[in-house]
């Protein structure tokens, strides 16, 4: 585990001006993790007693406040007797009797009036907490908050930790999400703090804390591959290492390809973490804004923007425009989630697609892919639920059920490219017994209606893209879904095109 204080610098600096604010990250990454830490060292300085409690057992309550109060304070409670703290430090054994509603604050201000220290609280999983309840506790603590400066005892910093960021509880606390509104101690910063991922220094460190215990080495390539399949995102990072080491027994130096083989395994077994991640897919805020991003096509919805938010505070994609998937196992999970069903109708022998030399046949894969296309694609269509994207999405799950076999399926896609890119990695043994590594690169295009045939287009975008992987040749395939397009059994015509810098080719029109 790595140090979890240096993750986050800036909100100690903040509890010690006595702030209060927010701490949002996406599931799994640490947050209880550094909090809890926080709290300990804060509280063996002497002068403080900080303490992190859950709220999450307060979800049941809903919209009842009472009930709601009751739960919070049992769990401040227990969290506090299991703190190990003297007696006189700990909250009353009984809470002052109030209305239901002001209970919690009138709670938090009879152990502040008894604790010898300043109180500083860490509201951990807030997002438990629903509508009325929600609106009730974070009214009673701007409440205690804004009235500190007349004498009244109240904690001195507050942090609300969950998935949400800082607009979501103002609006809940009585303020707007867009303006600076002085009713909301959550506005005390403008943004709320996020736990960010780790950089690949930080997952070196990480990793070499088990070299330093086991003696087995992680090379520097292992650690490469693992920050660029998950672009440092903690369960993750933890995931690859813990499947390498624990489930795949590895024994010896662990390098890029262990950690490949550990990716592939994750996905399969669709880990709680990552099968958490696939439920949330087909959430209309969700599909909102993963369907363009799987499409390519960009984001015309002005008032989408909340809907992108959610999608970042859950870690669905990535902090920065382009709204993009956030890692590159996140993008393997979703096409694979909504690929599911294509895959079921997928029938061909994956080993027959191996030539004697060990190559794998991408042409008469394409070939088959066509006769599948006219068979099932216009059915296909019509039952994917994310009907935007479903071509390239049909065509994803045929070429994962026919290459993850023997090969790997790399996936590029983000909102406005119009395109989706493809590398097939397929590994053989050459002349000598040697491991040799076939790749074909592919680009997906889509001709709507109304727009121009995207063939020019899709050749230089493929261009750059083979100029990239220092490939001679490709593949580009243009999905057809104008009303003209012509019947689906005469779909499926192959011919050849020169890119812009006189590379190969192959057009297929489905």
């Amino acid at each position: 585990m790595l140090p979890p204080a240096p993750r986050l610098p800036e909100a100690r600096a903040l509890i010690e001006v006595d702030r209060y604010f927010v701490l949002h990250a996406p599931r799994q990454t640490g947050k209880t993790t550094v909090l809890d830490a926080l709290a300990s060292d804060l509280t063996a300085e002497g002068d403080t007693a900080a303490l992190m409690f859950s709220c999450e057992r307060a979800k049941a309550a809903g919209d009842d406040v009472a009930w709601a109060e009751s739960l919070l304070l049992d769990s401040l409670r227990e969290a506090a007797d299991l703190s190990g703290w003297p007696k006189k430090l700990l909250p009353p054994r009984s809470w002052p009797k109030a209305t239901p509603g002001s209970r919690f604050g009138a709670a938090l201000r009879e152990w502040c009036r008894r604790c010898p220290r300043r109180v500083v609280l860490f509201l951990d999983e807030i997002d438990a907490l629903q509508g009325n309840s929600l609106a009730s506790i974070l009214g009673q603590l701007r409440d205690g908050h804004n009235r500190r400066s007349k004498g009244y005892p109240f904690p001195s910093s507050v942090v609300l930790c969950g998935l949400r960021d800082l607009r979501d509880y103002k609006v809940a606390s009585g303020g707007v999400p867009d303006r600076f509104n002085a009713a909301s101690p959550f506005n005390i910063i403008r943004k709320s703090l996020r736990l960010g991922d780790f950089t690949t220094d930080q997952i070196a460190e990480l990793y070499d804390q088990h070299t330093q215990a086991t003696g087995q080495e992680f090379t520097k390539e292992a650690v490469d591959r693992a920050f660029e399949l998950t672009q440092g995102q903690p369960w993750l990072v933890n995931a690859l290492a813990d499947e390498i080491i624990t489930e795949m027994k590895v024994t010896g130096t662990i390098g890029d390809r262990q950690v490949e083989d550990a990716k592939e395994r994750l996905i399969r077994a669709r880990a709680t973490h990552l099968d958490a991640l696939a439920a949330r897919l087909y959430e209309p805020r969700v599909k909102r804004v993963m369907e363009p991003i799987v499409a390519g096509g960009p984001y015309t919805d002005r008032g989408n923007s909340e809907d992108l938010s959610y999608a970042r505070d859950l870690g669905l994609i990535t902090q920065q425009p382009p709204p993009q998937v956030a890692n590159p196992i996140y993008r393997e999970v979703i096409l694979r989630v909504l690929g599911d069903l294509t895959e079921q109708n997928v029938h061909a022998d994956p080993h027959s697609f191996v030539l004697p030399d060990g190559r794998f046949d991408l042409p008469r894969l394409l070939e088959e892919f066509v006769v599948f296309w006219r068979e099932h694609g216009e059915v296909l269509i019509q039952q994917e639920g994310y009907h935007e994207a479903a071509c390239q999405i049909i065509l994803m799950a045929f070429l994962h059920r026919l290459v993850n076999g023997g090969g790997y399926l790399d996936r590029e896609y983000a909102a406005g490219t119009k395109r989706l890119d493809v590398l097939v990695r397929w590994p053989y043994s050459g002349p000598e017994g040697e491991r040799l590594m076939q790749r074909e690169a592919m680009e997906l295009k889509v001709w709507r209606p109304g727009a121009d045939d995207p063939k020019p287009e899709g050749l230089a975008q493929l261009d750059r893209y083979l100029d990239r992987l220092t490939l001679n040749t490709g593949v580009l395939v243009i999905f057809d879904r104008r009303p003209e397009a012509p019947p689906w059994q005469e779909r499926g015509g192959f011919d050849q095109a020169t890119t812009p810098s006189g590379r190969q080719v192959t057009v297929l029109r489905v």
